[in-house]
């Protein structure tokens, strides 16, 4: 028999002639629907390949196997049975066409239920009616024109904002790609926008001519675009007629209404508006020189045009920030911000912005006195606000640093991450979440933040700080000082810097290379606490107790702030010397003369300086009071943290002082060795004072505390010797 006859007898045509004719039919037609079910292309395709794949095993399988009504057999048992085959074929042309149908329908739907899965599972849905505002480039021959451009994309921004219905990508998103060759769909993509408005200015003489064209980011394609050409006798005010129009158009192109658009109009003056500008771009690193370049500039905008209210708001908050970098004294600053914002509210009761620094100013001083109830009422209005106003930055900032005080930093931290979001480019809020990554202990996401803030706006010195104290908490001492230095030549007026880095050196004992750095804080803030905290510093590296009470003493008569610790180092300092001098009786009377309050641990409103102090006095009332009386002061101190919802014994030397306290000496050894002692020595270089306290004698004589303080001794020796290697190669950084 020949092998056609075989075929021929075993139907191995039929199948492939059905099976072809089938799977033609079904992989056109799954193609051409597949795409409509949200299917992609790899999932036709797929459909394609299968169809292909499974010709040959179906002819294998039409070869070896004939359906039967008993069942499928091979055909080895039927011919043995003398089976007479069907010559028609019928039932097996049926299991054919249904393997065909089963395998590759399966194939495709499952393809397209996989993709409809992924889709609701993806979060990358973009808004159709969002747009984002790429700064407008500046076409002419003078780049000092640039501020004109700049400003009409700021008014865009602002008009754009002022349609609920859009979603506007923010200035920081958006300014981002200022000046940069990329294509508008990526930025878009980046954006998460469905279209971007890009435009050029070009002036020449008296006239101005600006393009605004918005663009399709799905194809590319231009939705609209519209040239305007105007005489330069106002250009306040074709600014913000070109805004308005390209705003309407906006409006009448993504949201099919012709509605006009206006933004509040704050200032009629095109001086004031172009002050107002440059103090933003100034305040932008957020360093000593910016702040106070900003300050003058929105001061000048203030005496063009008394009302701005823009200017008083960024004014009020340039204090603010003033305070928090320790260029101004709290109470001076925070009473400069709150005269500003009252006088915004008395012109517009619901501002914003306004309420929410008049209500942040309200929780801060009352903080001092008033009782968590107050305090947590505050932060909820706040939140209310924020909730209602999450466009408003500012406002989440302030909510933020609330929380930090209270140590709800997960929360601070969503806040920030939640603000991240919408503005992936806002070198300040990067800035922020790595503060608060610090603040949690999450190193490696502190330096990656932080990092990526400086990407973005590179002279930051503060940033350079924070990852100075992130190379300090994980021991590299050195590290520490090359990113203070840094930030040190980023802002020269920044006396704070050169401040941390005497208080590093002096503790580290190197006395005269941390003089050069004392001597730049002596120069620009003489009377700062950073001045008074170096006084000491500097005289207890010399191991001079007279000198040190001294510095001491002046620093609490002259009730100096907490800057840094200056208040509490003073008091621990002296009240650590009374004890080595056996004059302790004597330093508490003459506390009691200057400061009275501050040795009241029953007293219900004490300032917030004084009631932090008061855990430094434990080392005393060991000695004076009772034990029973010492544990109910303490209590006292304790109940009062924890009203704020702040658990002081989370952290492990509040373990160890009160387990020492109430005998569990075995306990406070334990967590000593097991979460003190783990630390770098770094972040404990005044252990000899933090653990030199006569209630800690029993723990600190225990061999295994002195193995540990040993080699803590033996890093504290390698990292100074490190450390004045590095100055002396690099000396020049001093000056």
């Amino acid at each position: 028999m020949s092998l056609v006859t075989e075929l021929q007898r075993r139907n191995v045509f039929r199948v492939a002639a059905a099976y072809l004719v089938v799977g033609w039919l079904l992989t056109e037609v799954l193609t051409a629907i597949l795409p409509t079910l949200g299917a992609p292309v790899w999932v036709a395709n797929a459909v394609i390949w299968i169809f292909a794949l499974g010709f040959i095993p179906m002819l294998v399988l039409a070869w070896v196997f004939e359906v039967t009504a008993d069942g499928l057999k091979t055909q080895e048992s039927l011919d043995k049975e003398g089976h007479v085959r069907q010559r028609k074929g019928s039932k097996l042309d049926y299991v054919t066409v249904a393997g065909i149908v089963i395998i590759v329908v399966f194939a495709g739907f499952f393809g397209a239920s996989r993709t409809n899965d992924d889709a609701e599972i993806d979060d990358g849905y973009i808004d159709p009616q969002s747009v984002a505002v790429l700064p407008f480039v500046n076409m002419s021959n003078d780049p000092d024109n640039a501020y004109f451009s700049d400003g009409l994309t700021e008014s865009l921004l602002n008009d754009l904002a002022n349609m609920r219905e859009l979603k506007v990508a923010a200035r920081t998103s958006s300014f981002a790609f200022k000046g940069r060759n990329i294509d508008v769909r990526e930025i878009a993509a980046t954006l998460k926008v469905a279209h971007v408005l890009e435009g050029s200015v070009q002036r020449a003489g008296n006239t101005v001519r600006v393009t605004a064209q918005l663009i399709r980011a799905e194809d590319g394609f231009h939705v609209w675009s519209e040239s305007y050409d105007r005489e330069l006798d106002d250009i306040f005010r074709i600014q913000d007629d070109i805004a308005g129009q390209v705003g309407g158009a906006l409006s009448a192109t993504l949201l099919g209404t012709n509605d006009p658009v206006e933004a509040p109009r704050k200032t009629e003056s095109l001086t004031a508006y172009d002050l107002y500008l440059l103090a933003r771009a100034e305040r932008v690193n957020y360093s000593f020189g910016g702040l106070e370049a900003a300050e003058k500039y929105l001061k000048a905008a203030l005496r063009v045009d008394p009302q701005y209210i823009q200017a008083k708001n960024e004014l009020a908050t340039n204090y603010i920030y003033q305070q928090a970098t320790g260029l101004m004294a709290r109470d001076d600053a925070f009473a400069m911000a709150g005269a500003l914002s009252d006088q915004v509210l008395a012109e517009e009761p619901n501002d914003v912005l306004a309420r929410a620094i008049n209500l942040f100013l309200s929780a801060s001083p009352e903080a001092v006195r008033a009782d968590a109830d107050t305090i947590f009422g505050i932060i909820d209005q706040l939140r209310a606000i924020v909730l209602e106003h999450p466009e408003e930055y500012e406002a989440r900032a302030l909510l933020a640093t609330l929380l930090e005080v209270v140590q709800r930093f997960d929360e601070a931290l969503s806040l920030q991450l939640t603000a991240l979001e919408d503005e992936p480019y806002n070198a300040r809020i990067w800035f922020e979440v790595g503060v608060l990554h610090l603040r949690i202990g999450d190193l490696e996401e502190a330096k990656f933040a932080l990092n990526r803030s400086l990407e973005l706006e590179p002279k930051q010195p503060n940033a350079h700080a924070q990852l100075a104290n992130v190379a300090m908490a994980t021991g590299d001492g050195v590290e520490y000082l090359k990113q203070m230095l840094e930030a040190m030549r980023d802002d020269r007026r920044d006396y704070e810097m050169p401040a941390l880095i005497a208080a590093f050196l002096y503790r580290l004992e190197l006395t005269e290379q941390a003089d050069d750095f004392r001597n730049l804080v002596l120069t620009a803030a003489p009377t700062s606490d950073r001045a008074y905290l170096l006084d000491l510093l500097r005289a207890v590296a010399t191991e001079d107790d007279d000198l040190a009470l001294a510095a001491a003493r002046r620093a609490i008569e002259d009730d100096v702030g907490n800057r840094g610790g200056a208040f509490q180092i003073a008091l621990s300092q002296l009240i650590l010397i009374g004890r080595r001098q056996d004059t302790l009786d004597e330093q508490l009377v003459w506390l009691a003369d200057n400061v009275p309050d501050l040795l009241n641990s029953d007293a219900p409103d004490l300032p917030i300086k004084y009631r932090m102090a008061q855990s430094n006095l434990i080392d005393a009332w060991y000695v004076t009071e009772s034990p029973e009386e010492l544990r109910r002061r303490v209590g006292v101190i304790l109940g009062h943290v924890e009203s704020f919802g702040i658990n002081p014994m989370e952290h492990p030397m509040a373990r160890v002082t009160i387990n020492a306290i109430n005998g569990n000496e075995e306990a406070a050894i334990q967590v000593a060795l097991d979460e003190v002692f783990t630390d770098p020595v770094t972040s404990h270089l005044d252990f000899r004072m933090m653990l030199g306290m006569s209630f800690l004698e029993t723990v600190t004589s225990d061999d295994r505390v002195q193995a540990a303080l040993e080699q803590w001794e033996t890093d504290e020796s390698k990292l100074r010797r490190d450390v004045a290697r590095f100055l002396a190669e690099f000396g020049e950084y001093t000056g």
